[in-house]
């Protein structure tokens, strides 16, 4: 799990993270630094990944937009 920042907004990097592994790295991320909102997550090119990610956000209620493919914006808590 890389986290870094840009411009100001913190990033979470999922190159190269396990699908299995990409549930639980999502939520401790959002979690970790929900006082920074908004807060970047990269998927990349993958489907999958998007799906996945997106699927644990609706679950836990955290409102994201998608400014790009393979990027997820998390907007609220």
């Amino acid at each position: 799990m890389k986290v870094f920042e840009e411009r100001g907004i913190t990033h979470l990097d999922l190159h190269g993270v396990r699908h299995n592994d990409a549930k639980t790295d999502v939520l401790e991320f959002v979690f970790q630094y929900q006082d920074l909102l908004p807060l970047i997550i990269i998927c990349g090119n993958s489907n999958k990944m998007l799906e996945i990610v997106s699927t644990e956000l609706k679950k836990e209620e955290i409102l994201f937009s998608s400014p790009r493919f393979g990027v997820l914006r998390i907007e609220n808590i």
